[in-house]
């Protein structure tokens, strides 16, 4: 998709008016509400407005819920409230939930009373979830039936509406308790009036409700299934998570850490105001800034020796940037499988003592590498013993520090991607400066 909106945009941007808005237009038939958002999100903003204003009424919600929630509120700006009011009338509760938080509570009070009861039921059950919990985000449109029903009523409701990935339907008691899941193919093969609770999963799949959306999405990857029900406190449906929600998560979650590995809200818009871009950017090379100071600092403490071995300022560089790249490579090791929950207490030991030992042997490969290189460059045998010792050291710290600085962070509850390449970069810097100024103080002078 990113290839075609790539050229989308580059048709855009050469073409004259009027044939920018002949070329929307075939974007808008040809591309599906999703890619129609991405498009309008890669646009300058004034650009965006003047497309956005060819964007049929009738898919004007769908691609606002598909878009970032900066990007579309740079559209809701635009708007006042009667307009807001008249595009969000009749909106199902999945979409307001999207919706919400870039919209004034009065517009989400009159979507709310313009709905039906049934959808204002389903909108205020998900609201109690906070934003990082499934049951704010689930799927209303799916086959529920009694567990007294027979097969002969779900078939009816099959050949009625069958919604997107749907290859189960969901069985609850006349409480409304959860009672089951029935594999639709089991049905096909069922005779009329069998009880669809005969036919239930013995052991079905389920999600509770207050548990982190990328938990939930794994869940329904490795189901095998289409769909699973999500499930509340007392045992109510409140509703199914698709498959296609859970991929949609998932590459949320991924862009939320590549983004945040340099300071950034997935939600950035591409062309935000340069003052407010400017705004968040600061306080990130404020931060670095810091560090920078405190390796500067440790530099400051061999002035000396700087002062009389000029080789090594030159030679600076290659020990920060070597414990630079072993470190990040064990860092994204270790955010992954915190990610993916794969480290505990109980491989913690494990797993650092292999990323020691990957250190140290690349350590004292690259040592050897470099201590030969740099002994002939400068025919001196000391500076390149002293640079490939400072290489192990700094790699060695390197890893060291790439398993622990995420895992630490983790349980004071900061996103290891966040600020995990900063402390990282911070230990390799001092570290190694530290070790190769040192050594050579005490070896070369």
């Amino acid at each position: 998709m990113s290839e075609e909106i790539s050229l989308l945009v580059e048709r855009l941007n050469d073409a004259s008016d009027d044939a920018q808005m002949a070329v929307f237009e075939e974007a808008v038939i040809e591309l599906e509400s999703s890619e129609l958002a991405f498009l309008l999100e890669s646009l300058p903003l004034p650009e965006r407005l003047e497309r956005w204003q060819q964007v049929p009424e009738e898919d004007r919600v769908d691609v606002l819920v598909a878009m970032r929630s900066e990007p579309r509120q740079t559209i809701f700006s635009t708007f006042d409230n009667e307009q807001l009011q008249a595009l969000l009338s009749n909106l199902h509760a999945e979409d307001l939930i999207e919706l919400a938080e870039t919209l004034p509570d009065s517009v989400v009070d009159t979507a709310l009373h313009s709905m039906d009861a049934m959808q204002r039921q389903h909108y205020q059950r998900s609201a109690q979830y906070d934003d990082y919990q499934i049951g704010r985000y689930v799927d209303h449109e799916l086959i529920i039936l009694p567990k007294t029903a027979r097969v002969r009523d779900a078939m009816r409701l099959i050949k009625k509406s069958l919604p997107e990935y749907t290859d189960s339907l969901y069985l609850i008691q006349r409480n409304g308790d959860y009672a089951g899941t029935v594999a639709i193919q089991k049905i096909y093969s069922a005779l009329p009036e069998q009880l669809l609770m005969e036919l239930s999963t013995e052991d079905p799949f389920t999600i509770a409700a207050d548990i982190h959306l990328s938990d939930a999405s794994e869940k329904v990857e490795h189901s095998g299934l289409a769909a699973l029900p999500v499930i509340d406190d007392n045992n109510k449906l409140s509703g199914r998570i698709t498959l296609r929600q859970a991929i949609e998560i998932t590459r949320e979650d991924y862009e939320s850490q590549l983004m945040a590995t340099a300071g950034l809200n997935e939600d950035e818009d591409l062309f935000a105001p340069v003052f407010r871009s400017s705004k968040r950017r600061a306080t990130w090379l404020g931060i670095n800034l810091l560090t920078a100071f405190l390796a500067s600092w440790a530099i400051g403490l061999f002035e000396a020796t700087l002062q009389q071995i000029v080789a090594l300022a030159v030679l600076m560089p290659i020990v920060a940037s070597m414990g630079g790249i072993a470190g990040s490579q064990t860092l994204t090791l270790i955010i992954r499988g915190i990610a993916l929950g794969q480290i505990s207490k109980g491989n913690m030991s494990p797993l650092l003592i292999k990323e020691v030992s990957v250190g140290a042997l690349n350590g004292v490969l690259w040592a050897i590498v470099i201590g030969v290189i740099t002994s002939f460059w400068f025919e001196s045998v000391s500076i390149g013993l002293v640079i490939a010792a400072a290489i192990v050291l700094n790699i060695v710290a390197a890893a060291f520090s790439g398993v622990l600085v995420p895992i630490v962070l983790d349980r004071f509850n900061i996103d290891p991607a966040l600020s995990g390449s900063v402390i990282l970069t911070t230990v390799t810097d001092v570290v190694g400066f530290v070790a190769f100024l040192g050594l050579g103080t005490l070896f070369l002078l």
